[in-house]
């Protein structure tokens, strides 16, 4: 269903090791598309989903609102959708969020010296999320710029956003996926993964892309 004249709520979530801030930009952006947004901040290597999941259960009880995350925050948020079915979100845009698990996370979780660095979120990352039946409708904005730490610990058969594989991506059950030439953090900054989102969440669909890759 659309309706263009009620600005919606926006919750928007974080991945790991990044402040909330780091969704900002993101946030300012669609409150000039008409959408009310809050920020949603959780420690990702100390506390982990553990911590993080009761905190935004209570969060998105409060009215329904749509949900924009960033890489683990996506994981974060289909656990918590998953565990509590009747929270009122109607809508999910994952940005390279790896919802069928991380090689970069698994490689990374095997070595004695780096595996302190995902914390308690590294079960998460490495299992990632069960195929998606939940009522609120999930799209995935992936990326296929091959820039970031990622690249060094993960295996890439495939396109990948340097730190995330596309296919990681590729949850069974998602309403949409569309892949945009663009790195994992500039997933964050990027004017088409914004448009993508905000279709999303007016349509429950991303918007028709050109021969171009453009957005038409």
């Amino acid at each position: 269903m659309t309706d263009h004249a009620e600005p919606r709520r926006v919750l928007l979530i974080h991945g790991l090791w990044m402040p909330r801030l780091s969704m900002h930009w993101l946030s300012r952006r669609l409150r000039e598309a008409g959408f009310a947004t809050e920020l949603f901040g959780y420690p990702t290597i100390a506390g982990g989903p553990e911590a993080a999941l009761p905190m935004l259960a209570q969060r998105l009880r409060k009215r329904p609102a749509h949900v924009l995350a960033h890489s683990l925050g996506g994981l974060v948020t289909l656990t918590a959708l998953e565990s509590e079915p009747d929270l009122p979100v109607r809508r999910v845009v994952c940005l390279g969020s790896p919802l069928r698990g991380s090689a970069a996370a698994q490689t990374l979780a095997g070595q004695a010296w780096s595996k302190p660095y995902l914390g308690r979120s590294a079960r998460l990352l490495r299992s990632g999320c069960r195929p998606w039946h939940g009522q609120a409708a999930v799209g995935m904005v992936a990326g296929r710029t091959p820039l970031g730490l990622g690249r060094y610990f993960g295996r890439f058969d495939g396109d990948n956003d340097g730190t995330v594989a596309v296919e990681e991506t590729r949850l069974e059950g998602l309403a949409d996926h569309v892949v945009i030439p663009t790195s994992h953090t500039g997933l964050l900054f990027s004017p088409d993964a914004l448009q993508l989102a905000v279709g999303f969440f007016r349509d429950g669909r991303f918007p028709a892309r050109g021969s171009d890759g453009g957005i038409e």
